[in-house]
């Protein structure tokens, strides 16, 4: 489930970068190409369509990285602290050598 759900976020993160790509600060972009009144597709309908998709696949990206946080494997094989702390015990630890002081002076 966990990939799955990593797969549909890198799908929608290509397509919110392409649509956001399409966009245009000052209002030009794909609403510049469809300037033609005859058209189905004004300047402010594809401007709206544009936006509305940003919005979309934004509230998207967010809902999925929820759900991939929420469904992270995680096993469960006991306390792996103690083992870890048990493991460290039972090997043998050298022991540092004395860093000679030198005497004072007298």
């Amino acid at each position: 489930m966990y990939t799955f759900i990593i797969i549909l976020i890198l799908i929608v993160c290509v397509l919110l970068a392409l649509v956001v790509l399409v966009q245009n600060s000052k209002g030009g972009g794909l609403a510049a190409n469809f300037s033609a009144p005859q058209q189905v597709l004004g300047a402010r309908q594809s401007a709206d369509f544009v936006e509305k998709a940003t919005w979309w696949l934004a509230a998207i990206l967010v809902v999925l990285c929820l759900a991939a946080t929420i469904s992270i494997p995680r096993h469960h094989s006991g306390n792996n602290l103690q083992t870890e702390v048990t493991a460290n015990a039972a090997s043998p630890i050298e022991a540092a050598s004395p860093v000679a002081t030198p005497t004072p002076a007298e």
